[in-house]
């Protein structure tokens, strides 16, 4: 099966926020569910954030692995700011501080928000193509190093990202959420590139 890689567009929005999800450990829908009104579909919420153009969460972000019609695997990810400032941590849901603690600690990194593969399509290297693809928009935003954060219980992953190149720099505690994956830590790897840009 052939994989093209492109730009998302604002009618992958579903797609995109089902991957979004799945890439977050359950984090996205969690907060989304916080911020929808108590009738509304958590995920149809999530697909109307998505289409937005505004935010680290928007479609423009974003690229997708398509195979044939179908949304196979989906990268978020764009250059944090340098420098790097943390929000008011009061106004910052408990969940995501450490996780904002930790981007903060590689300002002008480019970062790979979230990157999943459908469970349809895993074991097609999906995932390493996507990975791939940021370290090459890395170095055309003059960014030297992408960085990721990935939970210390996500094995697959890990051993994927070191085969890659990308190292350990620093961890965080996980604060638990409802239906929370994991235990442990989040961790930051980072791997240096050769600016293109």
């Amino acid at each position: 099966m052939k994989i093209m890689i492109r730009r998302a567009k604002v009618d992958d929005a579903p797609k995109l926020a089902e991957l979004m999800n799945l890439a977050g450990e359950g984090i996205p829908a969690y907060l989304w569910q916080r911020m929808a009104e108590p009738d509304e579909d958590v995920m149809a919420f999530g697909a109307r954030r998505v289409a937005r153009t505004e935010g680290g969460f928007s479609y423009t972000n974003a690229y997708v692995a398509a195979i044939g019609n179908d949304i196979a695997g989906m990268l978020l990810g764009y250059k944090l700011p340098d420098p790097h400032d943390l929000p008011p941590m009061e106004d910052v849901p408990p969940v995501v501080r450490p996780l904002l603690e930790l981007e903060s600690l590689v300002p002008g990194s480019w970062y790979v928000n979230a990157v999943a593969t459908d469970c349809a399509y895993r074991g097609q290297k999906i995932g390493r193509r996507l990975m791939e693809l940021a370290e090459q928009l890395a170095g055309k935003s003059s960014a030297e190093t992408v960085s990721l954060i990935v939970a210390e219980e996500n094995a697959p992953a890990i051993g994927l990202y070191r085969k890659l190149g990308y190292q350990v720099i620093e961890q965080r505690k996980i604060v638990q959420y409802p239906e929370c994956p994991h235990t442990g830590n989040w961790i930051l790897m980072s791997k240096k590139i050769r600016a293109t840009a």
